[in-house]
């Protein structure tokens, strides 16, 4: 690592903080989110329609209450909350009351049902759905110095690190319960310390319902030996340079920020729980509707984008029941 002098020395929480939802951040740029990368939410609308489906499972758990809350946690540009309401039945669409939570200003032409905050709202009954949102929570990251001691790494704006002071206190205590380092020199963690609370906090304002969080992920017994943390702009895979130019991510360690009865799983077998099983039409369909055969068909290859190995289908769902038994443990 470069050891510069000029610039500004920060940790990677402060530096992404700033690059990501500052004044002019890359979070708060009129393009959105969708400018530069693909989600689930952007892949098919199949999966707001499975989303829609799980808040449809919260509400036959919670007795079908008189309002039935929704909050699109990062939501970029409300996509995923318009695709909820859309896919609704009439009569529960009629009942929920659907917030965005984003920093950047609303959208023009958004769904007017929907209620824009930088915030999530307090005292919620219903489904809270944070799609990629903990992955942007801005982390300090550690690396193993010479004498085998794990400091923190500072970036200046143009993305050239070096080591700071070594990893005390509760950041300490992170790592050596989540991901403890080998003495080895270079190795990286990212100290998801900030996540586990930003979770602990969503997951505070539903009284009642569930709270998820669906992101690239990692567990105690596969973390990754050099870290994750990177960038993305428009479409494609960049060095993290914390100067508003790119998204900076880092997967995220789901189990850490689970809380207890929480439930983790791959993004396959949710989708397939809530009927998205990407099964090509019979080849009958085909003859006696061709029409119907060729949307089935786009409706398959969408479905297996959504669940695929080694792509969308290996992000992790973590699922935080409150008050209710967890809506996915019971067949459609």
């Amino acid at each position: 690592m470069s050891s510069g002098t000029t610039g500004q020395w920060r940790g990677w929480r402060a530096a992404t903080e700033a690059a990501l939802y500052g004044p002019g951040g890359f979070y708060r740029r009129p393009e959105g989110p969708a400018g530069h990368f693909r989600t689930s939410v952007h892949a098919s609308a199949l999966f707001a329609q499975a989303v829609a489906r799980l808040l449809g499972r919260v509400d036959d758990a919670l007795g079908r209450p008189a309002t039935l809350g929704f909050v699109d946690m990062a939501a970029g540009r409300g996509e995923l909350a318009a695709g909820v309401l859309a896919a609704l039945p009439a009569d529960v669409a009629a009942r929920t009351r659907a917030y965005a939570v984003e920093v950047a200003d609303r959208p023009d032409g958004l769904d007017h049902r929907i209620e824009w905050s930088a915030e999530p709202p307090r005292g919620i009954t219903g489904l809270l759905f944070a799609n990629e949102w903990l992955d942007n929570v801005p982390l300090e990251v550690a690396e193993v110095d010479p004498a085998g001691v794990p400091r923190r790494v500072l970036v200046r704006e143009d993305g050239e690190e070096r080591l700071g002071e070594p990893v005390a206190g509760a950041q300490a205590r992170w790592l050596e319960r989540w991901w403890p380092l080998p003495t080895e020199q270079g190795l990286r963690a990212e100290i998801g310390l900030t996540r586990d609370e930003a979770w602990a906090l969503a997951v505070a304002s539903v009284d009642g319902g569930l709270a998820v969080a669906v992101d690239y992920a990692h567990t105690a017994d596969a973390r990754p030996l050099f870290g994750t943390l990177t960038g993305f702009r428009e479409g494609r895979e960049t060095a993290p340079v914390p100067d508003g130019s790119c998204d900076i991510t880092a997967h995220v360690a789901l189990d850490a920020c689970a809380l207890p009865g929480a439930r983790l799983l791959p993004q396959r077998d949710a989708l397939r729980a809530l009927g998205i099983v990407g099964a090509r039409p019979p080849l009958t369909l085909a003859s006696t509707d061709p029409s119907a055969y060729v949307r089935a068909l786009a409706s398959a290859g969408e479905a297996a984008e959504l669940t695929a190995a080694g792509g969308l289908g290996d992000f992790g769902w973590l699922l935080q029941p409150v008050g209710i038994v967890d809506p996915l443990d019971r067949p459609l």
